[in-house]
C-alpha cells in the first residue's frame, strides 16, 4: 500500500513574510525527518503553497504528520491530505525521472479539499484527512473510517495546545524524559508534568505509540 501526502499551507496568501514562513517549514520538516526517518520520499515543496511526501504505510504517514504538527511554531501550519492508492511515473522529455502521478495523489488532493470543508463547518480544528482512491476504497474502507475518527479527535486536542505544550508532547512521543524536557525548556519537571496532564498530551502520546510504524 502506497501512502501519498499532500500538505497545503494554511493562509499562505495572508502570511506577512512568506520567505520566513518557508524557512520555518523547511527547518521543521528537516528536524522531524532527522528525528523520525520513516518517509519513502520526504515532504518537499512542489509548487505554490503545496508540498508532497510518500510513506510506506498509513501508520508511518499519520505518525509523521502528528510530529510535524507538534513541531511547527505558531503562525505556520499545514492541512494534510492523505491518499491511499497507486503512484506511478509519467514519462517526460524534460525530466529524467518522469512526473509522479496516479490515484494516490488524486486521493490526497481530494482529502485536502475535504479538510478545508471541515474547517469551515463542523470541525474548525481539523487539519488532516484520509481518502482511499475508488480503486482500493472497498479494501480499506474500515481502516480509513477508524483512522479519520482518530484524526478528528487528535486534531481537536492538538489544536488547543500552546506552542510549548506541543514541543513537550513532541518530546514525549520520542521518549524524551520529563527531566530532559524541563532542562530544554528552562522550567521545572513539575511544570512539565502539569502541562502534559492538563492538555490531553498523554492521550496523544499513547496514540502515537499505538501507531508504531516500525
Amino acid at each position: 500500500m502506497t501512502i501519498a501526502v499532500t500538505a497545503d499551507i494554511i493562509g499562505s496568501r495572508q502570511l506577512a513574510d512568506r520567505n520566513a514562513a518557508q524557512r520555518a517549514f523547511d527547518e521543521t520538516i528537516a528536524a522531524v525527518e532527522r528525528d523520525f526517518p520513516v518517509a519513502t520520499h520526504g515532504l518537499r515543496p512542489t509548487v505554490g503553497d503545496e508540498q508532497q511526501a510518500v510513506y510506506p504505510t498509513l501508520e508511518a504517514a499519520l505518525s509523521a504528520i502528528l510530529l510535524l504538527r507538534l513541531a511547527l511554531p505558531d503562525g505556520v501550519e499545514f492541512r494534510y491530505g492523505v491518499g491511499i492508492g497507486d503512484i506511478g511515473r509519467v514519462r517526460s522529455t524534460t525530466s529524467t525521472q518522469g512526473i509522479s502521478d496516479g490515484p494516490g495523489w488524486w486521493a490526497a488532493r481530494s482529502a485536502v479539499e475535504h479538510v478545508e470543508t471541515l474547517q469551515r463547518r463542523a470541525a474548525p480544528q481539523a487539519r488532516s484527512w484520509i481518502i482511499a482512491h475508488e480503486s482500493v476504497a472497498a479494501e480499506h474502507a474500515q481502516t480509513v473510517n477508524w483512522a479519520n475518527a482518530h484524526l478528528l479527535t487528535r486534531d481537536e486536542i492538538v489544536g488547543a495546545m500552546s506552542e510549548r505544550v506541543r514541543r513537550l508532547t513532541y518530546g514525549r512521543c520520542l521518549s524524551r524524559t520529563q527531566r530532559e524536557l524541563a532542562a530544554t525548556e528552562g522550567i521545572t519537571q513539575s511544570a512539565v508534568s502539569q502541562s502534559l496532564s492538563t492538555s490531553g498530551a498523554a492521550a496523544i502520546v499513547e496514540g502515537f505509540r499505538l501507531l508504531d510504524p516500525s
